[in-house]
């Protein structure tokens, strides 16, 4: 049965513990024949990568778990195997891919073979490395690699895939349209956001419990809500596409925005409702 790893963005805290074991179990640690030492410096085999969107007051930090995806397409196999090398790198029973820590010896080609950016050049060894999904450990009895065993949110999950059958079709992966087939999914994967405040310029106070109605460019509604306490909307996890903003308040003109959120987030700070005279 194919290994998966399952994560949650939503559940990530960003504490890094899944980098940091990573790093403790297999820098300075030969695991042969699975892996040679990573290098205690320049080697990610998972990555906790930080991404802040929007300005300031409207941010969004997302914090995003990044490793070897053991594709079930995997081009470093491909690669090998045009390089005559085919058991340079190979599949296991479970479904992780591994590369061989002795037959793969020399060949950086596989560094740039892995289209995600995760395969290693450890110049001291000459040899390409990355994630092993632990494979040492789990032929040890473990159930687990040692990133999911030190995530304390339960935002990264690993098992048969069978197991999240009931997730995965709310699920993403990573530049799904490469074809690889990749074993690591991710719930939640960050979005756009439209964000801003309504006031009233007459008053100097902002309008709480306004209409604020979002369209797409096809005026199609995609979200209704109401500005909150402190005269803010926020729509979160929206596609990226150009939007309408209808704005309405009881004793207010009636505003209409255009914003476009089709490279970054929008943030339409502060939007002024002038009273019906």
């Amino acid at each position: 049965m194919r290994k998966i790893f399952l994560v949650d963005i939503n559940k990530c805290i960003g504490c890094r513990s899944c980098q940091v074991a990573c790093k403790d179990e297999h820098c300075d640690n030969d695991w042969s024949p699975i892996a040679k030492p990573q290098p205690q410096t320049g080697h990610f085999w998972l990555e906790l990568t930080e991404n802040e969107r929007g300005r300031t007051p409207y941010v969004r930090v997302d914090h995003m778990p990044k490793l070897c995806n053991h594709c079930a397409d995997a081009p470093c196999m491909a690669a090998a195997a045009a390089a005559g090398k085919s058991d340079a790198v190979y599949r296991r029973d479970d479904g992780l891919v591994v590369v061989d820590p002795e037959k793969a010896q020399g060949m950086r080609t596989l560094v740039d073979a892995c289209p995600y950016g995760e395969i290693f050049w450890n110049e001291s060894l000459e040899l390409p490395q990355k994630c092993t999904g632990c494979a040492h450990l789990l032929d040890d009895g473990w159930s687990v690699p040692r990133c999911v065993d030190a995530c304390p949110a339960d935002a990264l999950r690993f098992g048969d895939e069978s197991e999240f059958a009931g997730e995965l079709a709310a699920a993403e992966t990573l530049q799904p349209e490469l074809g690889t087939g990749a074993a690591v999914y991710y719930l939640n994967m960050p979005k756009r956001f439209v964000a801003g405040e309504v006031y009233d310029p007459e008053e100097d106070e902002v309008v709480i419990g306004a209409d604020v109605v979002l369209r797409n460019v096809a005026g199609n509604t995609a979200r209704t809500l109401k500005t909150d306490d402190f005269g803010d909307f926020w729509f979160d996890q929206i596609p990226a596409d150009v939007y309408s903003v209808d704005i309405k308040a009881y004793g207010f003109e009636p505003v209409s925005l255009s914003t476009d959120t089709t490279t970054a987030d929008a943030v339409l700070d502060s939007v002024a409702l002038r009273k019906i005279q």
